[in-house]
């Protein structure tokens, strides 16, 4: 089961925002094989789902999307631009990328912290931000939800609003591509559930915007997540529309274990496990 025949036929790729062809990554010091063979195309407007298991090859996969670090064999081509035959650097500028691990000095302001995406720094560089650039970090709070933090200490922001920050300050660029890397990451149910509305939010005002995301649990999809990537061993199991992939049988390949996956109101979830009978 490969799952590629769910692949939906692209006939004009000249307007990809991503686009790998037979993309493999070697460990130089062990020589184990992290990806193996990866072809996989995202186009404007798109918003994919990446999911597997610890050790698939999810943050290796993420990392050449964003521009920071190169395959072994095959071409990756981000927004137009091959790696290899581009400045890392400037691409990396045109990318928002969200990561919840991202160190940000606690004591910034959420403003101040938004406003480091202009600049692509940890500190901020004042004499940089005119005033154009501070209301759009202010616009962008407002976008995502948490205008009202903007004079709050990064510090002492919730997890959840603290991810929202993090999505602003991303898209300081106006980037054409948002990579989310594990973005729920260790939040409760309410916060959760805001962030799954900022991105429902963010995704509809937003319509060539592309969008990555990696997580661990179909509850975190948020209801506009039209394509998913199924990654087993660091190949592709099944890519696609969402409706196709996200099936009990392919993330019961998936994952090596029985999976029951349901969906209502455009939300998912998953079930594993023993089942009591009523």
């Amino acid at each position: 089961m490969t799952g590629r025949t769910a692949s939906s036929p692209t006939p004009d790729h000249d307007d990809d925002v991503l686009r790998l062809q037979d993309v493999s990554v070697r460990r130089l010091t062990t020589d184990q094989l992290i990806l193996d063979g990866v072809d996989w195309s995202v186009r404007p407007g798109e918003h994919w789902a990446l999911l597997g298991a610890n050790g698939a090859g999810k943050t290796t996969l993420l990392r050449l999307l964003g521009a920071l670090m190169h395959p072994t064999t095959g071409t990756v081509e981000v927004l137009g631009s091959r790696l290899g035959r581009v400045d890392v650097r400037e691409l990396r500028a045109r990318i928002g990328h969200v990561n919840s691990a991202q160190r940000v000095p606690q004591d910034l302001t959420a403003h101040a912290v938004v406003l480091t995406g202009h600049s692509g720094t940890v500190q901020p560089l004042w004499r940089t931000y005119d005033d154009e650039v501070r209301e759009r970090a202010r616009d962008l709070l407002t976008e995502l939800g948490v205008k009202e933090l903007a004079d709050r200490p990064y510090g002492v922001c919730s997890g959840g609003q603290r991810a929202r920050i993090l999505i602003a300050r991303a898209l300081m660029a106006d980037p054409a591509l948002l990579l989310l890397d594990e973005p729920f990451n260790a939040l409760d149910l309410p916060s959760r559930e805001d962030l799954v509305e900022a991105m429902h939010q963010l995704t509809e005002g937003r319509p060539r915007l592309a969008t990555v995301t990696v997580t661990h649990h179909l509850e975190e999809l948020f209801p506009a997540v039209s394509h998913t990537l199924l990654l087993r061993e660091g190949r592709i199991l099944s890519r696609g529309p969402v409706d196709d992939v996200l099936t009990d049988d392919l993330l019961t390949a998936c994952f090596g274990r029985e999976i029951t996956v349901a969906r209502r109101d455009g939300r998912w979830s998953a079930f594993s496990g023993r089942r009591t009978r009523g």
